[in-house]
């Protein structure tokens, strides 16, 4: 290619990303949800999703009545536990805990506080609601590490202050440092997790509807026969359309999850947005195989949630590689998802650099050359 040739294929690119978009700024609709999804949604997602124990509703059934009960049941309150009352029998519990009225019942049994005193150990039962693992495990988690407290607190009593026992008593010191997040704000992770999802799911959709869009018009045809490459036709779709994914992830990053949730960026904003933008391309290329598949915009629709949900369920987000089976541990190296998770949390909460993150970023480069050469392959089989 000449200079004349090189200087007019950049010409044509340009116009038809600045085409592209003039399209979407006509598009009034299409920039609300645009905006709604890099705003309203991260905001929600950060403020309103709680992944710790929080007024987790208990009754109790005390079959003893003794001040060694009282104290243990006292245990259980809020912020944690919401303490509904007493129960008087197990056939009401477990009623309760059928229609989910109550996530658990801890149950005590007669003689507590005089099996305590003579040394001897004591079983209570703690009946959890596990419809919803998550709350079940971490209702459970709370519970044991309560009755835990009070075991060793009853026991230290019982030796009594002064007692040179006591003070001969092995103790281990758990002393633990949280790194990162330090006050365990899921506000910090869950704004992020909520951007990086709709940066998926815009990435995807946005490139695929534009190319649609041209089919239900008929211009695509046109376009076929022009002078215009394929990678002429797909590129400045994509080009527009990571421009403005980029402007929604500054604002949401800018005007929502740093001044509302007080995320400290601890790396480089400008290696962030570097791999979001290599990011946005990979998986635009996803998007544009959508697009040669699909006839309507509904039809794009439809499948950027079927791919979404394996691409969520394999981000690595929610459930660490190692809790995987093996199966599904090699399916999140093709994920560019699980990429852009790891490297986006590693940037703006832990300061890491390209020095670390050099083989993600690796990955998902190789993933987006194959993703859009295989979308710009379906492209020109189609049109060619």
């Amino acid at each position: 290619m000449n200079q004349h040739g090189f200087i007019l294929w950049w010409d044509r690119l340009v116009a038809m990303t600045i085409k592209e978009l003039k399209q979407l700024i006509r598009d009034p609709v299409l920039l609300l949800i645009i905006s709604y999804f890099f705003t309203v949604d991260v905001y929600m997602a950060g403020s309103g999703i709680n992944l710790n124990l929080r007024n987790a509703s208990v009754m109790v059934i005390d079959h003893d009545h003794s001040a060694a009960s009282r104290e243990l049941i006292y245990r259980f309150r809020q912020p944690y536990f919401d303490f509904k009352g007493e129960i008087f029998d197990t056939h009401t519990a477990e009623s309760l805990l059928d229609q989910g009225r109550i996530l658990a019942v801890l149950d005590i049994p007669e003689n507590f506080q005089r099996h305590l005193l003579q040394g001897q150990s004591v079983a209570v039962q703690f009946q959890v609601d596990s419809a919803n693992t998550v709350l079940g495990t971490l209702a459970t988690s709370y519970a044991t590490e309560i009755t835990a407290g009070f075991s060793q607190d009853f026991a230290a009593k019982r030796l009594g202050p002064d007692s040179g026992q006591r003070a001969s008593l092995p103790v281990i010191q758990n002393r633990y440092r949280v790194l990162y997040n330090p006050n365990q704000i899921d506000g910090w992770f869950m704004s992020i997790s909520e951007l990086l999802t709709v940066t998926t799911m815009l990435a995807m959709m946005l490139p695929a509807a534009a190319a649609v869009r041209e089919k239900e018009r008929g211009t695509i045809e046109q376009l076929a026969v022009s002078p215009l490459s394929s990678l002429q036709i797909l590129l400045p779709k994509v080009i527009s359309m990571g421009l403005v994914i980029l402007l929604g992830v500054a604002v949401s990053l800018f005007l929502i999850i740093i001044p509302v949730f007080d995320l400290p960026v601890k790396g480089s904003l400008g290696l962030f947005f570097t791999v979001t933008g290599l990011y946005v391309f990979t998986a635009s290329g996803i998007g544009l195989f959508v697009a040669t598949i699909s006839r309507s915009l509904a039809q794009v629709t439809m499948l950027v949630i079927l791919l979404m949900m394996p691409i969520l369920l394999l981000s690595g987000a929610w459930t660490p590689p190692e809790a995987m089976p093996q199966v599904m541990r090699w399916a999140m190296k093709i994920s560019p998802l699980y990429y852009f998770n790891e490297m986006s949390y590693a940037i703006l909460l832990k300061g890491a650099g390209v020095r670390i993150l050099w083989d993600s970023l690796l990955g998902l480069a190789l993933l987006g050359a194959v993703f859009f050469n295989f979308g710009v392959w379906r492209f020109r089989r189609q049109f060619g």
